[in-house]
């Protein structure tokens, strides 16, 4: 299956890449890498936002992570045109917005990875870094930027 087929399987469908919010540009390509800037949890029925441990569970975090995956993937269509050029995610860095007793930041950071690895295969698994925040651009509940190499 094509990693689009596994992400309609999967019951994801692409948006558009979302612009910029400030004065950076959405991925920079060198070489064979791609790197893309933080994808926020935003989606289709707006921003997600809140604070883990505080006004959100592990559950609603993880999706909202699911959704940063989501806005990475469709940076990658719209910088390598084709996503079966991924050849490798190589990292990701997650960021939480969390109270401070909230410890679970790995695991909220897997509904991001999980998806890499059910789009991608053995090609979307990657080395990862996961801090907690006191707060997020716009509110945002999670943030993820990633490294990809491509073909």
């Amino acid at each position: 299956m094509s990693v689009l087929e596994r992400l309609k399987a999967a019951g994801v469908n692409l948006p558009e890449p979302r612009p910029p919010v400030a004065n950076y540009v959405p991925f920079v390509i060198t070489g064979n890498l791609l790197f893309i800037s933080g994808q926020v949890s935003a989606g289709p029925n707006g921003l997600i936002t809140g604070r883990l441990g505080d006004t959100m569970t592990l559950e609603e975090g993880q999706a909202a992570a699911r959704v940063c995956a989501i806005n990475l993937i469709a940076q990658m269509k719209s910088a390598l045109g084709d996503l079966e050029r991924v050849t490798r995610v190589v990292k990701l860095g997650g960021f939480v917005s969390s109270a401070d007793a909230f410890v679970d930041i790995p695991k909220v950071i897997n509904g991001c990875s999980d998806l890499m690895v059910e789009a991608f295969g053995d090609k979307g698994r990657h080395a990862r870094s996961a801090v907690a925040c006191p707060v997020l651009p716009m509110g945002a509940a999670v943030e993820v930027d990633a490294i990809v190499e491509f073909a």
